[in-house]
């Protein structure tokens, strides 16, 4: 199971001139389609004018959600070759979009694959990359005579309070990562009044 992921914590851009053309990069975080989606009616309105807005991602921690797109250029001109560098520096949750201006002259395939290709890993390489510790959350109920021990486990496995509720019990939404985890649920068992639950966030 994936314990952490690299990612990147901000946009970062590059620009390559080629034969005329100009290529703007975009690296830009993402965690879902849809802000993928949003990211993409984003650039088409900066560079409305703009011929092609070539892109690929990558998503979910292991990055196996991953797309590309030539958007008009020949196939596998554009798209394979950004996701290629987005493979290459081992990223996900990352959206790289290529906008090009015809300069007037054709490239060719191999004149395009080596401007998108060269202008993402351009974009990338100014990147700031981050290491996303991966978490899950756990509800846990109790007593409040448990609650002294139960705080105990919590502060030494390194858990996140993120809700409490204490009306009739003890309840307890916590955040733990994901390479605690089983030592965690492991010690909790071992406190028989208090009732685990691996939750969605």
């Amino acid at each position: 199971m994936i314990e952490e992921f690299s990612t990147i914590s901000r946009q970062s851009e590059a620009l390559i001139k080629e034969k005329g053309s100009k290529f703007f990069a975009y690296a830009i975080p993402v965690n879902t389609v849809k802000d993928v989606e949003d990211q993409l009616d984003r650039m088409k309105k900066e560079h409305h004018s703009a011929r092609h807005w070539c892109y690929a991602y990558r998503l979910g921690e292991s990055g196996d959600r991953s797309r590309s797109n030539d958007d008009g250029e020949p196939t596998h001109s554009a798209g394979d070759p950004i996701l290629r560098q987005i493979e290459s520096k081992g990223l996900t949750q990352v959206l790289v979009v290529v906008v090009r201006y015809f300069g007037g002259v054709k490239l060719g395939v191999g004149g395009l694959i080596q401007a998108y290709g060269g202008a993402a890993q351009e974009a990338l390489d100014q990147a700031h990359v981050v290491i996303k510790v991966i978490s899950e959350r756990i509800r846990l109920t109790f007593g409040y005579e448990d609650m002294s021990m139960v705080m105990r486990m919590v502060k030494r496995y390194k858990g996140e309070i993120i809700h409490t509720d204490h009306r009739e019990s003890c309840l307890l939404d916590i955040d733990i990562e994901r390479a605690s985890l089983t030592d965690f649920l492991t010690a909790m068992k071992e406190l028989h009044r208090v009732n685990t639950k691996v939750i969605a966030k």
